[in-house]
């Protein structure tokens, strides 16, 4: 492999493990981060591994670590704070870029803000690439293709959800600082065709996950961006979080909220600041009991003009973190040695293909459960909210 790989953000707790996954599939990264000891300490214990100091409060810094066709990855949350120097660096010198975001605003800002910028200068930027949302995305293409066999697919609903588990800690501090810092901002769906912003949780349905109704609402993700380019046809890409089991009813119920903390800003701090204090006590790392023992799954429903299911895709894997950290490894790794399709700000089927993803998300353990169709449409009821 001639093309090199820089991991910015080395150090934290996603950065480690993907480094970690890195290292098994025969990549030696360049560690990047802030602190000169933390940076020697993951080197020796990977094996004497290139490092390289840099902080996203020096935009020069970042910048000096990649070249053209180098591949970038980023792990420096929250990334509406944080994000941008790596994308300004990866764009500057024509690299790829991969990060690990699950902030719906932050998304947005790369392909609506960068993704020009990426195109003139030759850089393809993949946001999004781990747990958030490349399941998702996958699970959606998969059902699009198999619903064109049944119909003419208008709508895909996309849920994710977490099984197992117990009363540990699920969530690193650094996952809990990115949502602290997207609770009083606007997402988005698409809706008629287009691009609409909206509160999140304004939508809350229920989907079959092993064989039980768990309820979602709707969040800002990738999807939005990537299955309208698979199909051009596509009036509706819903995406559903379903973290939050009987509360979701409390989120849903809650989204009226968001337009008036944007509308009196002193209102949004207060709540950003109350849940920054509560993410401040938590610890770096989530419980690594609970994580074993959970299961993420990922459903994704394809329904035709009126409303019947068409097909449906269910995706299952092993913990979060685990999914981003491979899934950035593989990601990677597959666009040093073979580059990745196009320019500009990039999905992961843009980017790879639907065949060569499938088979990249299996090697980080995301595989097909089984597929629908409409025959058992009656399980999935549609959509509640405005």
């Amino acid at each position: 492999m001639t093309v090199r790989i820089v991991l910015l953000g080395a150090t934290g707790y996603t950065g480690a493990r993907v480094a970690e996954s890195l290292v098994a599939r025969g990549a030696t990264p360049v560690l990047a981060g802030r602190s000169r000891g933390k940076l020697d300490a993951l080197s020796a214990r990977l094996g004497g591994l290139e490092t390289a100091v840099a902080d996203v409060g020096d935009p020069a810094s970042v910048r000096s670590l990649v070249g053209a066709g180098d591949v970038l990855v980023s792990t420096v949350g929250p990334f509406t704070r944080f994000g941008g120097a790596a994308v300004d660096a990866a764009v500057a010198a024509g690299a790829v870029y991969l990060d690990s975001t699950g902030e719906p605003p932050f998304i947005r800002r790369v392909f609506e803000q960068y993704g020009p910028a990426a195109e003139r200068s030759g850089a393809a930027l993949l946001t999004a690439f781990g747990n958030d949302y490349v399941p998702g995305v996958l699970a959606g293409a998969l059902a699009v293709r198999d619903a064109r066999r049944a119909g003419t697919p208008a709508r895909v609903d996309v849920g994710y959800f977490i099984s197992g588990g117990g009363g540990g800690q699920p969530f690193s501090r650094g996952t809990l600082n990115s949502l602290v810092g997207v609770a009083a901002e606007p997402v988005y769906a698409w809706r008629d065709g287009e691009l609409r912003s909206e509160a999140a949780g304004v939508r809350m349905r229920t989907f079959d996950v092993n064989g039980r109704p768990r309820p979602g609402v709707t969040i800002g993700g990738a999807e939005q961006f990537a299955l309208p380019r698979f199909e051009p046809g596509l009036r509706v890409v819903d995406v559903y979080l379903g973290w939050f089991g009987q509360a979701s009813g409390v989120v849903h119920a809650a989204s009226g909220l968001t337009p008036w903390l944007s509308r009196v800003p002193a209102l949004g701090r207060a709540v950003t600041g109350l849940a920054g204090l509560a993410a401040g006590r938590a610890s770096e790392a989530p419980d690594a009991e609970n994580l074993a023992r959970s299961t993420s799954h990922f459903v994704a429903e394809a329904f035709d003009d009126a409303g019947t299911l068409l097909a449906r895709t269910r995706l299952v894997s092993p913990d979060a973190y685990a999914i981003t950290a491979d899934l950035l490894a593989w990601g990677a790794t597959r666009a040093a040695e073979h580059g990745v399709r196009g320019t500009g700000a990039l999905d992961p089927v843009c980017a790879f293909g639907l065949d060569e993803l499938t088979a990249g998300a299996a090697t980080a353990g995301i595989v097909e459960t089984g597929a629908g169709n409409g025959s058992d449409s009656g399980a999935t009821p549609g959509p509640t909210g405005r």
